[in-house]
């Protein structure tokens, strides 16, 4: 286990490797993800497939973080962030306390919010029941993240605006002189956004060294499949040509994705880890979708039922 996990909560099993808890978190991500789906009638199913084990990863690997100081029971909205609300606030303390030598965390698609929700949930930053006003009115449990949402420390606004945030909070980090790093979360399809190709250019020429970005590349978007709608790659050259460090991995090998982080802050040039994952990965009834899996909401009630029994499978093979 990598150095970074050392405060990562709750630690591996000792009957377990890291991969192995990586696993069986990931695949708890999903059946709650599903669960909630079906519960909504719908939501974003195939990003926790193709998702769950960087973000695992990451939490358990990668980052240094200390325990979450916020609330089992997340809070309700208390109003945005300014100079005439003293009572608003961030859902960034579910990720630990803001001191020098732990990391930040960025998370930018925030229509994976529920994904993240559930691991904090497996991770026990969260409470069991934390899910319960699930995108209700006046909760901070959103459908779609923004800064008081758990786990997330900026609102990202359209897709690839925290990249340009995260920017600004590693270069504020490394004048300060603090070692703890600043890790970002993105999906391919902001890669089709001209800010973050902005964003890079910037983080270089700043020699922000202190940043890294693992990318959920499941080559899937809104309108369908990356390459149909508008391809980003060479994904790997293009973003070596913007000056960043980039390594691409099997986004479902935690090994891989642990590795992937060796190194960050001891040179000049931001991170980019292409997370190579499958969007139906763990719930092979999605491929019956292809190639529209941005969104799942039921068509009919058989189709309702076979995902209801698939929950149920999932459930009880995860009890055996």
């Amino acid at each position: 286990m990598s150095q970074a996990a050392a405060t990562a909560t709750p630690a591996a099993s000792t009957a377990d490797s890291p991969a192995a808890e990586v696993r069986r978190v990931a695949d708890a991500v999903r059946r709650r993800v599903l669960d909630y789906t079906l519960k909504n009638n719908g939501g974003y199913l195939s990003q926790a497939c193709s998702s769950a084990e960087t973000l695992a990863t990451l939490y358990l690997r990668v980052m240094r973080l200390g325990p979450s100081t916020a609330p089992l029971v997340p809070r309700p909205f208390a109003g945005v962030p300014g100079p005439n609300n003293p009572n608003a606030f961030t859902g960034a303390d579910y990720n630990g306390p803001q001191a020098p030598d732990l990391d930040r965390f960025i998370f930018s698609p925030v229509h994976y919010a529920l994904v993240l929700y559930s691991l904090l949930i497996e991770l026990g930053r969260l409470g069991t029941n934390g899910l319960e006003a699930f995108n209700q009115d006046g909760s901070t449990v959103e459908l779609i993240g923004a800064e008081h949402s758990p786990g997330h420390e900026v609102t990202a606004g359209s897709l690839a605006q925290a990249l340009s945030q995260a920017g600004g909070i590693a270069l504020a980090r490394r004048l300060r002189g603090d070692s703890g790093r600043v890790w970002v979360y993105m999906s391919d399809g902001e890669f089709q956004e001209g800010q973050t190709w902005e964003a890079f250019a910037a983080l270089a020429h700043h020699r922000i060294g202190n940043l890294g970005v693992y990318i959920d590349a499941n080559a899937q978007q809104c309108d369908g499949a990356m390459g149909d709608v508008m391809t980003i790659e060479p994904l790997a050259e293009r973003l070596a040509a913007f000056g960043a460090e980039v390594r691409e991995v099997d986004g479902h090998d935690s090994d891989a994705l642990a590795a992937a982080a060796d190194g960050l802050g001891a040179g000049e040039r931001p991170l980019a880890v292409i997370a190579r994952t499958d969007p139906c990965r763990g719930i092979e009834l999605m491929r019956e979708r292809a190639p529209k899996l941005h969104y799942l909401r039921f068509k009919s009630k058989a189709e309702f039922q076979a995902y209801e029994a698939l929950l149920a499978k999932l459930t009880a093979e995860a009890r055996a």
